[in-house]
């Protein structure tokens, strides 16, 4: 048989989870009860079945450092890594077949791809390897393999697939692809036992895939060959990063491989199966992972309750109280709190929609907001000044950088810093301190094995994170224009790249 390229699709925001599921740390790095992350469990889960070297997950640039971050924490499979990195979301139709010709070019056109959403929670694992096994029986014979969820309940909030024709092997020719429903079509469904729920997961082989594209979208495949061609690759033996080209990525079509593929091709099986699966689409699906007390609430914190029944509340950094609630979901974060209606969770996303319409922060960032080098949380802001906590990883170091219009005041509080100040080259130990003027050039390095926490007190006219010029940048992010430096600028970069 092929060899199998398990594919992880790490796109999407999780509207429907805000606050805890935003722009900038979306829904695959939740975590669940036991610790764990659903991009976690996901890698795991690909990485566990028969004869798997290699995982190939794509995924937005800026996530990729905390990407992997999630994988080196396993600490359990020894599966080699390729990272397809999108410089902006562009649907599922482009990133498979981004990910199809990458695994053709590395691992032969007979390779199978097996295309995982990064979102979904399956409980049982030996389900799941059976139907992998009975898809790459029937991807080997040429077809575009989908897996179909046996429905335990009239969902309107799936799409569905109606079976067709049996192909033999417990397998069968899709009939169709169904919108998601209403209520009384979706029991009908349930009812007649030939509908399956879209999980969106898929088998294929790289060739069929390829032809298939061809035949029906061959405008997102002409634009992945395009964009190929103009990105450029890393390849650290065990690690492999594409880097996707913005200004030929803008211009493939914005379409799920649904509507571009699957519905219009004659090739497309489905393998229905059992996996004690969840979408972890809204907080009424994350409340089900916990338990209930006797008055049917779950609760994630310190909680003291009066007369409150059917409620979740998960707040774990401060106590809530009630009093006389009944079916709410309570969702605290250090920045913003919500409180719904238990019936009408599906809704929240349109606040995480009004939110980015309006260009607050908080549909995209979190308090504390990860970085390659570690971490950064906002304490305490006002007009002309901010206060924030920085943690950098051992070895972690910022770009090389200077503010337009603000000043920058660092107090070391654990740790050892080498920092940058303008001509300066100095260490910093705890209880010291240093003073950035607006307009020098400056860095903070972490040279020590344990993590450095320093506090940052900005002050001046505007202190948006988009007033950052950076020189160099060990991550990749100080941009091509960074390279024609003022004679000022030059030597200082000079003598902090020796």
């Amino acid at each position: 048989m092929s060899k199998l390229i398990p594919c992880i699709i790490a796109g999407g925001a999780g509207t429907r989870l805000w606050p805890v599921s935003r722009e900038a740390m979306p829904k695959p790095f939740m975590r669940l009860p036991d610790g764990e992350s659903l991009l976690q469990k996901t890698f795991c889960r690909a990485a566990a079945l028969p004869d798997v070297e290699r995982v190939v997950t794509v995924t937005n640039r800026e996530v990729f450092f905390r990407t992997v971050d999630e994988y080196r924490r396993l600490n359990r499979t020894n599966a080699e890594l390729d990272f397809i990195l999108e410089p902006f979301g562009r649907n599922t139709a482009p990133a498979i077949a981004m990910a199809a010709l990458h695994v053709g070019a590395l691992y032969g056109q007979d390779a199978q791809l097996l295309v995982l959403p990064a979102d979904h929670l399956i409980k049982d694992i030996d389900a799941f390897e059976d139907a992998v096994s009975a898809a790459r029986k029937k991807a080997d014979e040429g077809w575009l393999v989908t897996f179909g969820l046996v429905p335990t309940a009239p969902e309107t909030g799936f799409g569905y697939i109606e079976k067709g024709e049996s192909l033999g092997g417990d397998s069968y020719k899709v009939a169709r692809f169904v919108e998601k429903p209403n209520a009384a079509t979706a029991e009908q469904y349930v009812a007649g036992g030939l509908h399956l729920w879209n999980a969106g997961m898929f088998c294929m082989r790289v060739d069929a895939v390829l032809r298939e594209l061809r035949e029906h979208a061959p405008d997102v495949l002409a634009a992945a060959e395009a964009c190929l061609a103009k990105s450029h690759s890393k390849d650290g033996g065990r690690e492999v990063q594409l880097e996707l080209d913005g200004d030929t990525f803008k211009l493939a079509p914005d379409i799920s491989v649904d509507y571009a593929l699957m519905e219009r091709s004659s090739k497309v099986a489905v393998v229905p199966c059992s996996l004690d699966w969840s979408d972890i689409g809204s907080w009424q699906a994350v409340r089900t992972l916990f338990p209930y007390d006797a008055n049917g609430n779950q609760t994630n914190g310190e909680t003291v309750l009066h007369d409150v029944t059917n409620c979740y509340i998960d707040s774990p950094r401060r106590i809530v109280g009630g009093v006389g609630l009944k079916n709410l979901i309570v969702i605290d974060t250090p920045d913003a709190l919500l409180i719904a209606d238990g019936s009408r969770t599906q809704d929240v996303g349109l606040l995480a929609k009004q939110l980015k319409r309006q260009g607050h922060d908080s549909y995209r960032l979190h308090r504390t907001v990860t970085r390659p080098w570690g971490t950064y949380t906002i304490l305490e802001e006002g007009k002309r000044f901010k206060i924030k906590r920085i943690m950098v990883k051992p070895n972690g170091t910022l770009s090389l950088q200077m503010h337009h219009h603000r000043s920058e005041h660092w107090i070391i509080v654990s740790g050892m810093a080498k920092v940058t100040n303008g001509e300066s080259e100095f260490l910093l130990d705890t209880n010291e301190s240093t003073f950035i003027k607006p307009g020098r050039v400056h860095r903070l390095v972490n040279p020590g094995v344990v993590d450095l926490v320093m506090i940052e007190v900005q002050s001046g006219e505007y202190l948006g994170e988009d007033d950052i010029v950076r020189f160099t940048d060990i991550y990749g992010r100080a941009p091509e224009a960074a390279k024609a430096l003022p004679d000022s600028v030059t030597k200082i970069v000079e003598k902090a790249t020796v």
